[in-house]
């Protein structure tokens, strides 16, 4: 409730002055720049008063050992699935997997197949941020193996290792995505 002699801010403005006169809703204040300003009662916000004492150090905390503290709740620890048991994506670059048959196809269109489709897979993996992916690409005599190697060797932040001997023999290597590289 505004009274007269009261100080007031006024809302949406950077006035404030001391209430002189009421008039039903319409109040005039005195600003602090010495002007007469008249405004409507739902402008104006009602300040503290001038007798109002700043509180001392030892009265608020006085109020403080009153009023109950309260303290944040301890953080939960959230167990999160280790990355060695998320299962890896697993890529079978084995050209009878790719293709119904081989009629016609030379070694080296079966090699660049078997890369694009690495490639695109790889590509897929890291967009949707899949960490592991196991590319089976066979024993053979090692071509399909060093051009996955020069490839993979291309991007950034993998990390390239033989693939779990015990599930796929010699024939698969591992790549793991490192999603929030270091700089």
């Amino acid at each position: 409730m505004i009274k007269i002699g009261d100080f007031v801010s006024v809302l949406d403005e950077p006035i404030s002055g001391k209430v002189i006169s009421i008039n039903g809703d319409q109040i005039t204040i005195a600003s602090t720049d010495g002007f007469n300003m008249h405004f409507m009662k739902n402008e104006l916000v009602l300040e503290e008063s001038d007798n109002s004492l700043v509180p001392s150090y030892e009265e608020v905390q006085k109020n403080l050992q009153h009023k109950e503290v309260y303290r944040k709740k301890p953080k939960r620890n959230i167990t999160r699935p280790k990355e060695k048991n998320v299962p890896a994506m697993e890529v079978d670059l084995h050209i009878h997997k790719l293709v119904k048959s081989t009629k016609g196809m030379s070694n080296h269109d079966m090699v660049t197949l078997q890369l694009d489709t690495a490639k695109r897979q790889l590509d897929f993996a890291i967009s949707k941020r899949i960490p592991n992916v196991v590319f089976i690409h066979g024993v053979g005599q090692g071509v399909l193996k060093e051009e996955l190697r020069y490839l993979f060797g291309r991007y950034d932040n993998l990390r390239i290792s033989d693939a779990d001997y015990k599930k796929y023999g010699l024939g698969a290597m591992e790549v793991y995505i490192v999603q929030n590289p270091r700089s």
